[in-house]
């Protein structure tokens, strides 16, 4: 229910190095390559598409390789994150001695690293998977098929919920946003199968072979559950048939980023009266919620259509339903039968991935994603370097001063909404490196013997301790993302931003320190700069100081706030991202104003630096030069164009090459730096640049 946002920063390439000064050297080093200067394509006009200008010579002796959908910074970052966790998992499994099916003594750090071997070796045990098959399903498989009526529907929904996925719709347990001191249920629309739904209505060429594809793939999941092959062309286009009607019932996603319209707070007996048939007690005592007094609905046309979608399916769907999502959620933890039927269509299919990962990398992602906690203390003791934390509030204070300067220097915001705006900006809390305290993940049960049920013990652990959360006050301290995690996120409730440890390295200078050319660009613009621009993006700018929905803005200063956001909505509207597949600005909105402002706040505070202010000239580029270069290595990423097609169609960040040249367009610096003209492809008129902070 956290508004998280994926932003890529750029660890190094193997051993991680400590950015301990700014202070840079005014003689280039002749005997290393500069990694911007070694990337760039001098065959392409830096004016037409600065993308390929900064990155081209890279991607061209870099091809994706088989197993991925991408190739770039992140492939390389988290390669290297994942053979730092695997020596972590590798070690850990090597000291684990507990006997098959019991947990180790609790004593502390071997117990948190038996934990992890026994995980990691149970996702590596191959025979143990490929004998088993679906076997660890079956008892369930048998629950659902047992059903008699719709109350058995929702308790077996409440479980699937807690194991597997979100069937049936999206439900949880965080900050009220209108009360941000308080927990809240919540429920909002979901059950699909597909991306989004526009997946089940779009008529394009594309769009009707993946539906005929998905239903195959359903098919063969039915087969693999045991129906023979006429029963499970059946169920296939039933399943088809009611997640349509679910998603014909969905608001478009752009539709469901508006956090006041998609905020409806009623009494659980109101809920309950206004869907009779669904059974609400019976979900919440499956997922183990009580004496719940109301819920905020996302969307409530949606549980209106749920609610009568209830008596228009047979009860034989709802349970095909369920069963399919029960295996659909746990696939890639079975047998490889299983698991190659899953990855042939939401990885190859919708992603164009040619092969699996090997085992040892999915089985490490996953062990990473189970255990964060536990692997995050390992990770923070060997491998992250020591003043992280003081390094990245260095940075992270940096921009925050210059984005004040920049809000009193605005010219169409009145004083009233500046002192307000000022005083968000102020309130803003940044958590970096890691936390100061870990989850307790004590009880998590972790053997040898399966690894699906480890894994659904891992979803079971987390889900629980969300449910936990409802009745107390909201812990501010709290994080939702490891220091190992290659990503970081701004969360309105909050008002924090949140910056994991590993985001301090730059590939490329692991024997020397980067200059502050990357590092304002990298970490200060992409992302200090990035998540607090979007507690002032269209959004996060309904959202006031202590993290509750609260119009802080004059009638005046929000209407020309909103005209100003309607440019770059108009400007990603009109850029192709793959074959006649045109962005969607109101989708990409957010993303799109928070990477404007955040290299604007990253260029400004870099100005004041020693290396601009001196002009020093590295590997024959200005200080300027190195700076819009940096950020172009931030989203240095190759995609496949099925997976662009599946980001455009379902994921609210424009692909990597737009989140370039579409805020490096709107920056005159920028085209000071690399001559940009009229009549180049990049170059916009001045009435139509973006202009907000």
């Amino acid at each position: 229910m956290k508004k998280h946002i994926p932003f890529f920063l750029l660890p190094a390439i193997g051993a991680f190095v400590l950015l301990c000064s700014f202070t840079q050297p005014k003689e280039e080093t002749k005997s290393q390559t500069d990694a911007l200067a070694s990337h760039i394509d001098s065959t392409v006009n830096p004016g037409d598409d600065f993308f390929l200008f900064a990155n081209g010579k890279w991607f061209k002796e870099h091809p994706i390789p088989t197993s991925e959908q991408s190739n770039g910074i992140w492939q390389i970052i988290q390669d290297t994150i994942n053979a730092q966790v695997r020596n972590i998992c590798e070690s850990s499994a090597a000291i684990s001695n507990t006997p098959a099916g019991s947990n180790p003594p609790k004593s502390g750090e071997v117990f948190n690293k038996q934990k992890i071997g026994n995980f990691f070796f149970s996702g590596m045990d191959s025979v143990s998977l490929n004998r088993n098959g679906i076997s660890g399903l079956k008892s369930d498989l048998e629950m659902i098929d047992g059903i008699t009526d719709m109350k058995g529907i929702m308790k077996a929904a409440a479980y699937v919920h807690t194991v597997a996925g979100a069937p049936l719709f999206r439900f949880g347990v965080g900050q009220d946003d209108k009360i941000s001191s308080k927990n809240a249920v919540f429920i909002a629309q979901g059950g699909l199968s597909l991306p989004d739904r526009r997946y089940y209505f779009d008529t394009d060429e594309r769009a009707v072979m993946l539906r005929g594809k998905f239903v195959q793939y359903a098919v063969n999941m039915f087969e693999i559950m045991g129906d023979d092959s006429a029963d499970a062309v059946k169920s296939a286009d039933n399943l088809m048939n009611l997640e349509t009607a679910l998603a014909k019932a969905s608001r478009k996603r752009e539709d469901t980023r508006d956090p006041v319209k998609n905020y409806n707070k009623i009494s659980f007996a109101e809920l309950n009266s206004s869907t009779p048939e669904i059974d609400w007690n019976v979900f919440m005592n499956g997922v183990g919620l009580h004496d719940v007094d109301s819920v905020i609905i996302g969307q409530p046309e949606f549980l209106s259509s749920l609610d009568s979608d209830f008596t228009t399916f047979p009860l034989s769907d709802w349970k095909n339903y369920l069963k399919f999502h029960l295996l659909n959620g746990l696939a890639r933890y079975m047998d490889d039968k299983t698991f190659m039927t899953s990855f042939s269509f939401y990885s190859a299919t919708l992603r164009g991935i040619e092969e699996p990962k090997p085992r040892w990398k999915r089985v490490v992602e996953q062990t990473n994603w189970s255990l964060g906690d536990l692997i995050g203390q390992v990770y923070v003791e060997e491998y992250l370097p020591k003043g992280t934390k003081e390094k990245l509030l260095e940075i992270g204070n940096a921009i925050k001063k210059e984005y004040a300067e920049r809000i009193k220097a605005l010219d169409w915001m009145s004083e009233a909404t500046k002192e307000k705006a000022l005083k968000k900006l102020d309130a803003v809390i940044m958590k970096v490196g890691y936390p100061d305290k870990w989850k307790d993940l004590s009880t998590l049960e972790v053997d040898r013997t399966s690894y699906l049920h480890n894994v659904m013990n891992a979803n079971r652990w987390y889900f629980n301790y969300m449910i936990s959360k409802f009745g107390k006050p909201v812990d501010r301290t709290e994080w939702d993302m490891e220091p190992q995690t290659y990503n970081a996120y701004y969360n309105p409730s909050n008002n924090e931003i949140v910056v994991p440890g590993c985001n301090i390295i730059v590939p490329g200078y692991e024997r020397k320190m980067a200059d502050d050319a990357l590092l304002y660009s990298i970490i200060g613009g992409s992302t200090f700069g990035h998540e607090i621009t979007h507690g002032f993006d269209d959004q996060g700018s309904k959202y006031n100081a202590e993290g509750n929905l609260d119009n802080w803005w004059t009638p005046e200063d929000s209407a020309k706030f909103f005209e100003r956001t309607k440019k770059i909505v108009q400007q990603f509207d009109n850029y192709v991202a793959v074959d006649s597949l045109h962005i969607n600005g109101a989708l990409t909105e957010g993303e799109n104003i928070a990477d404007l402002g955040g290299i604007i706040m990253g260029y400004e505070a870099f100005k004041k630096t020693s290396q601009y202010r001196n002009n020093e000239i590295i590997a024959g580029l200005t200080p300027s030069q190195r700076f819009f270069l940096g950020y172009a290595l931030a989203w240095m990423v190759n995609e496949r164009p099925e997976a662009v097609a599946t980001q455009v169609k379902s994921n609210e960040h424009s692909p990597a090459k737009f989140r370039v040249i579409g805020p490096l367009s709107n920056m005159p610096e920028f085209y000071s730096a690399f001559g940009v003209k009229k009549g180049d492809a990049m170059w916009r008129p001045d009435s139509l640049r973006v202009k907000i902070w």
